[in-house]
């Protein structure tokens, strides 16, 4: 395969970045679009240009560090995977492929492709701990959970945080990753002894940030790599709610 690759080069984020065209010939349909990268990179090395800096980990879509905006939608044209998993045969032979970074005012440029989403992490360190009784295991059986609550709490947290979902919001809103990351606590008895203050801390801690809000368009479940369904956003609002009435009383 040939393509083109019209790829956001930035500095650093004080800097003004703009498209760089390159030309890439050879490409396997087979690689994925990290090993495209990657020898995207290793030719820019070779004729003694800058490579491109873009951020992965474990490249098999359970990070959630690698996100990219590809062709205009995160994690480029195919459904329910992340940049990571997402291989070269989605792309046509000759196709021009347009790649960025995050666009977010809560996510800063790093470099090139890199952004900073420690806005993520702050907000679930705002979410505060669990309390667990300390001291020999308890009896497996001894809190009794429903399955359909069990199975709704590890579909919550499933949710890699990789920040597809304020990629793909007009509104740049984390509803849908504060959402996930509240119910899989606010499904199971053991997170419901903080439940009230850690919805109000994380809800508030997200507008503290600057994420935007949530407007219910649904393209945050649409573009989410792991399937997170919005009606965890409700049951937010619900948690929200319960516990800002609970204060007033």
């Amino acid at each position: 395969m040939r393509i083109k690759l019209n790829i956001w080069r930035q500095k650093n984020a004080k800097s003004k970045g703009k498209f760089v065209t390159y030309n890439l010939n050879n490409v396997s349909p087979e690689m994925s679009f990290f090993e495209m990268l990657d020898a995207l990179n290793q030719k820019l090395i070779i004729e003694g240009d800058e490579p491109v800096a873009f951020e992965s980990d474990c490249r098999e879509g359970i990070c959630g560090s690698c996100g990219l905006y590809i062709n205009g939608r995160p994690n480029g044209p195919e459904s329910k995977v992340a940049t990571c998993q997402l291989h070269m045969r989605a792309f046509k032979d000759g196709e021009t492929i347009t790649v960025e970074p995050w666009r977010a005012k809560s996510f800063p440029v790093i470099k090139d492709l890199i952004v900073n989403r420690d806005a993520l992490d702050e907000i679930m360190n705002a979410g505060g701990f669990v309390s667990v009784d300390t001291g020999k295991a308890a009896e497996a059986n001894s809190i009794l959970i429903k399955k359909e609550n069990t199975d709704e709490a590890f579909n919550a947290a499933i949710c890699i945080g990789c920040g597809a979902c304020v990629a793909a919001c007009k509104n740049s809103s984390a509803m849908l990753f504060v959402a996930a990351k509240v119910s899989q606590l606010a499904l199971l008895p053991q997170g419901r002894v903080e439940a009230a203050k850690r919805a109000k801390n994380m809800v508030a801690k997200m507008d503290e940030l600057g994420f935007g809000s949530c407007t219910n368009t649904g393209a945050c479940e649409a573009e989410c790599p792991k399937n997170i369904s919005i009606l965890n956003i409700a049951r937010l609002n619900r948690e929200f709610l319960c516990a800002s009435l609970s204060e007033e009383a």
